[in-house]
């Protein structure tokens, strides 16, 4: 009985961390790294001290959504090489990097110890654009500069919510792609 006890509560606190780790990353994609903890908890409706009890400081939950959203990226970009239809894998990705652009992706990357990683994701998104440019995908004179360019073009629309995102984002792969 004791076992099944225990066994309860740590569901319920995997439960409660994935469900924190989901409402910071929503806010701080919304409004930035700098919401208080107290904020979270109460987007969550958790006490502030449930959150505590997962993550010691605000950092510290910043860190663990930074990891969970470089995880995401990591997976996006492995599932893109792994993809035999590369117009398809470029074309979900710019679709994914433009839904995930804003305030938390910024803070990510503007931190030094992500240079490795986003070194990392380059060289792998570069690989991606030599494969599509390889299978003729590509535009002819497009470099792997323009379709970066592209990428952060959409950052420019983060403010706007989701439907300006997509439309931006099909414009810059028209732009990029062969019809």
């Amino acid at each position: 009985m004791r076992e099944e006890v225990t066994q309860n509560r740590r569901s319920d606190a995997e439960r409660n961390r994935r469900h924190l780790l989901s409402v910071a990353h929503t806010t701080f994609s919304r409004l930035g790294t700098e919401v208080p903890v107290r904020e979270i908890a109460r987007r969550a409706g958790l006490a502030t001290a449930t959150v505590h009890r997962h993550f010691a400081s605000r950092d510290d939950l910043v860190a663990a959504v930074f990891a969970e959203q470089a995880s995401r990226c990591s997976a996006q970009l492995g599932a893109a090489l792994d993809d035999p239809d590369v117009r398809r894998a470029l074309t979900r990705t710019f679709h994914r990097f433009g839904e995930w652009q804003g305030p938390l992706t910024d803070a990510m990357l503007a931190r030094p110890s992500y240079g490795p990683l986003r070194r990392e994701h380059g060289e792998v998104f570069a690989r991606l654009v030599d494969r599509a440019r390889e299978e003729g995908v590509l535009r002819p004179r497009v470099t792997l500069e323009d379709v970066r360019l592209g990428l952060r073009a959409l950052t420019s629309v983060r403010a706007s919510p989701g439907d300006a995102v997509r439309r931006l984002t099909g414009v810059v792969l028209s732009g990029l792609l062969v019809p």
